[in-house]
């Protein structure tokens, strides 16, 4: 029996219902009571956002009106298994995405998502209207990526229920951990960069700052990875199909987003971007809760549409079905595929549309808050006193300019007071070297596309190519051009008019200052003849000199040529818009992503930039979230951490890992961590078997490559390390073989992107050798080469936590950070790899002796490409040996010439290895047979295993979010009561 009671604005319920079966029987028999629970949603019109209280219990949630006199407060119970089990309950009956018949694992995963959803939604709302009661600054986080993973362990964790929800799933016939595996992984993301913004809204909400994040809501997601007999095959993903209950449409939150069309100017003066094709943007809200705190933030997504007036019924009818829904499809697929394929200009033009629409529509919402909290004066001055717009990576550098238009256009503010605002709101966060990587786009497809927007990046290349004029000055014009080069942001465009005119107005004037004064010379009479003599020679040299003089001035250039000459454009060069230069210029922070990575970004790929503003530049290396990455992925290991550092504090205080340090030669520890270590390898083992149908030994090591596939992460290395070892042990009997190798299981994860034909040969040629290796009896369990299909975040969290060795070999110089490396340390995993990235400073962490080093440094990088150009590179032969290996045939029919053939010859496109795979692979070969001395000493392993973990505290993305807040954001803490 069941009794539900309504006072005022609190519910209490008691129940004594124990499964579902008993709990369909008193719903058929109490139909009236039980629809009560329907005013389980209580609305609040006064204010924008709804309530939602979840009370399955006599207990009671209140909440006060933000806006009393007595204060904000908030006064929420903590949930036991009961009134868990009963709002499970409730949502599998009056919230349903399936049949009342059954409650089969899919159905008890939407229940439950959706009673851990009404709680977060209690937070969520008091965080709102404490930011919105408070008026704080507030930090903007704009991504084209979110790579959050699944989402119900980590919310019941950073709520604290994981208890209850446990064992009020036990109670339903189901376990917390087979329930949470029916929830898809959200395909928001691909790689370092979405898993990095995701990790940075779990530190914001931990720590209390008011920020919020900004995405696209992608349909299709980048792509679902299939392997087979060809390599990579891709299809759409299908997260949204059954619908996302951790997502609330709001359909009052849209804003138009505008294309194509025309610039008219008013009789004001003021630019109006008028006509063209207008689309609709919705918001779809996510709520990210903090860990032990009620701080809970928004992850606010876009998804475009159409008015259904769009829809040509009149066509539709006519029978001409495709152009009826023409309108609809062009706004829809905005937001269907993440970064969808750009050889096309169909595809370039999407990519420019997605950029934009996630741009405009977040800007829009943020200035309308700005303009809301502000009351009925807004002084557009403050802006950046309440507003920090970060932008992760060039995809949102259209903010810049948008910003602009907006104030300009819609606002009326003057171009210097906009720009002045812009300047001190925006900020810049690099994650790349690669010259690919940073955007450019054709000006005359942004042009089309975006008319008012390149007339507002024409400003700023005129603004910025004063201040170069104005720093280098015009003496040296062959300075001046080159920095001009590298520093604009229109590449390839005519210098502005007001700047030519300068530069002539220079130059003219150097030539006046610069011609020669003639003296004439008078004599008097009465001289003698020497004197006479001496004149007339003089006289003679005089004129020689001016007819010289005369020439020179016939032959030299006018100024207005001479300029024209110097500066101007190539006519047969493409103009391009330069997205990074903007960002740099537009914003008032850049900041690289690891220590050798900003130097890297200051000493070359900005470095004329930074010689102007080193303000500007700064180092905020990444970090990852040790409630995912460790507390929640790697239960077990947590639990050993937490009992020798004396409390879980380091969950919020990573600094406490280091106690470790003082127990890594306890046996009772390393036993403990050698035990968790191998009841997450078993896991892995499943996961294998599950994902391939391979069966792997767990006595073997476990060696971890996971990670998006490009040729400068360098899978290549790792897989012709693997072919070496494979033909070394044919060549040997079995006890040599054993004598010499430690058993390993190789583990390859990651997707190629789609037209990325030489990354897909890897991923060809990695499950090629491993249907060779894993099939020879002669090898068994002493090799085995295991690609994961569809790497995702939950593949990663049962990856890391049973991994033994992980590489991060990227050719050094060329990976920005890395995250996942921070991810294997923190879990105990130890890494093998370059002096790039992050490696540089795990390895300072963890001590040398705890990090396999091997590889050319970034600083030589240079001088063995040109050596390599210059034909003096000599291959090692071990090199050449598994090359010839691999045209034997012995992995297969397939043609792998093209993939061998780029790391051959000394120059050319797609050959001469650029990546220096051949320069690095004898040092690789040889740090490997370090990684198996290392192996057969457990009790050293376990030893370098628990220093890493003990050395990872500096890479929280608390830490990092803290330097952002306090170096680049201004942003302070903002807690609920």
């Amino acid at each position: 029996m069941a009794t539900s009671a309504v006072s005022g604005n609190s519910i209490s319920c008691t129940t004594s219902i124990s499964s579902i079966s008993s709990f369909n029987n008193f719903r058929n028999r109490n139909p009236n009571l039980l629809l009560g629970r329907r005013s389980f949603l209580l609305y609040n019109w006064r204010r924008r956002s709804f309530y939602v209280c979840n009370v399955a219990s006599d207990q009671k949630q209140k909440m006060k009106d933000s806006s009393s006199d007595e204060g904000f407060t908030l006064d929420v119970f903590q949930p036991d298994s009961t009134s868990v089990l009963s709002s499970i309950k409730y949502h599998a009956e009056f919230t349903p995405s399936f049949s009342p018949e059954k409650f089969e694992l899919p159905k008890a995963y939407y229940a439950t998502a959706e009673s851990v959803r009404d709680m977060l939604i209690i937070n969520w709302n008091a965080t709102y209207d404490l930011y919105e009661k408070m008026n704080a600054k507030q930090a903007y986080y704009l991504s084209m990526e979110f790579l959050q993973g699944r989402a119900l362990l980590n919310a019941v964790g950073n709520l604290g229920l994981t208890g209850p929800y446990a064992e009020a799933l036990t109670k339903l016939g189901y376990s917390l951990e087979d329930v949470a595996r029916q929830e898809p992984d959200a395909a928001l993301g691909n790689g370092g960069l979405g898993r990095l913004a995701s990790c940075f809204l779990d530190s914001m909400a931990t720590l209390n700052y008011p920020a919020w994040g900004y995405g696209l809501r992608y349909r299709y997601g980048l792509f679902k990875q299939l392997i087979t007999k060809d390599g990579q095959e891709e299809v759409a993903e299908n997260w949204l199909e059954m619908g996302n209950p951790w997502e609330i449409v709001r359909n009052d939150i849209s804003y138009p987003v505008k294309f194509y069309g025309k610039v008219i100017e008013g009789a004001d003066g003021r630019k109006e971007w008028v006509g063209g094709e207008d689309i609709t943007a919705v918001a779809y809200d996510v709520p990210i809760p903090g860990y032990n705190t009620k701080t809970t933030i928004n992850l606010r997504l876009w998804s475009t549409k159409l008015a259904a007036e769009a829809f040509d019924l009149r066509a539709f009818n006519d029978g001409d079905h495709a152009k009826a829904y023409e309108a609809q499809k062009k706004a829809e697929k905005i937001c269907y595929i993440l970064y969808p394929g750009d050889d096309s200009l169909e595809g370039k033009t999407l990519r420019l549309k997605q950029q934009y629409t996630l741009c405009s529509a977040s800007l829009q919402d943020i200035i309308a808050r700005f303009e809301r909290r502000s009351g009925n004066t807004v002084n557009w001055d403050q802006f950046p006193e309440k507003v920090a717009v970060q932008m992760n990576d060039t995809h949102p550098t259209l903010c810049i300019p948008e910003i602009l238009r907006v104030l300009m256009d819609v606002k009326g503010l003057s171009w210097k007071q906009a720009w002045e605002i812009t300047q001190r709101t925006v900020a810049y966060t690099n994650h790349t070297v690669l010259p690919e990587a940073l955007e450019k786009w054709s000006l005359t497809l942004l042009r089309e596309l975006l008319p008012r927007h390149v007339e507002i990046i024409a400003m700023i290349d005129e603004e910025l190519l004063h201040t170069i004029v104005a720093e280098y000055g015009t003496e040296d014009l062959d300075l001046l051009q080159e920095k001009l080069n590298q520093m604009r942001i229109l590449e390839n465009v005519e210098i502005p008019s007001s700047v030519l005119e300068l530069l002539i107005k220079f130059e003219e004037g150097k030539e006046q200052a610069e011609e020669p004064k003639v003296e004439e010379t008078q004599e008097e009479g009465g001289k003698d003849d020497t004197k006479d003599e001496e004149t007339e020679a003089v006289k003679a040299e005089t004129t020689a000199e001016e007819e010289e003089t005369e020439v020179k001035k016939v032959d030299a250039e006018e100024p207005q040529a001479k300029i024209a000459r110097i500066f101007g454009s190539d006519p047969n060069g493409q103009q391009v818009v330069r997205m990074a230069n903007l960002c740099v210029v537009g914003g008032h922070a850049v900041n690289g992503v690891a220590e050798i990575h900003s130097e890297i970004v200051k000493k070359e790929v900005f470095n004329e930039f930074y010689e102007l503003w080193p303000e500007k530049f700064q180092n905020k290396t990444n970090g990852v979230t040790p409630r995912r990455w460790l507390s929640f992925c790697n239960p077990e290991l947590s639990d050993i951490i937490t009992k020798w550092t004396g409390s879980d504090d380091w969950l919020v205080n990573t600094e406490n890992l280091a106690e470790l340090r003082k127990f890594a030669d306890e046996e009772e520890l390393q036993s403990e961590w050698r035990k968790a270590k191998r009841s997450n390898k078993m896991k892995i083992v499943s996961l294998i078997k599950e994902k391939t149908g391979y069966v792997v030994s767990p006595d073997a090591m476990f060696d971890v490559q996971i990670k998006r596939i490009h040729e400068y992460k360098r899978q290549l290395l790792n897989i012709f390390g693997i072919v070496y070892r494979y033909k070394k042990m044919k060549e040997m009997s079995p006890e040599e073989r054993k004598e010499k190798f430690v058993p390993r299981v190789c583990i390859f994860g990651g997707k190629a992107f789609a037209t990325y034909v030489q990354a897909k040969r890897i991923v060809k040629f990695i499950t090629d050798v491993g249907a060779t290796v894993n099939h020879d009896p002669e090898i068994g369990d002493l090799l085995k080469v295991v690609f994961v299909p569809d790497y995702n975040v939950s593949v990663a969290e049962v990856l890391i936590p049973g991994s033994e060795l992980s590489q991060h070999i990227s050719t050094a110089g060329m990976e920005a950070s890395g995250t996942s490396n921070m991810k294997f340390a923190m879990n105990g995993c130890l890494l093998i790899g370059t002096l790039d990235g992050a490696n540089v400073e795990i390895r300072e962490e963890v001590g040398e002796d705890n990090f396999f080093l091997f590889g050319a440094q970034a600083h030589e990088i240079a001088g063995l490409r040109k050596e390599r150009a210059e034909g003096k590179f000599v291959p090692d032969p071990r090199f050449e040996e598994v090359k010839a290996f691999v045209r034997t045939g012995i992995f297969g029919p397939y043609n792998y010439e093209e993939l061998i053939g780029s790391l051959e010859g000394n120059e050319g496109y797609g050959r001469a290895d650029y990546f220096l795979v051949g320069k690095d692979f004898p040092d690789y070969v040889e740090c490997q047979d370090k990684v198996d001395e290392a192996y057969r000493d457990q009790k050293k392993w376990t030893k370098m295993s628990i220093l890493n973990t003990a050395g990872s505290s500096k890479f929280s993305s608390d830490r990092t979010i803290h330097q952002y807040a306090r170096d680049i954001w201004q942003i302070e803490p903002v807690e609920l009561p």
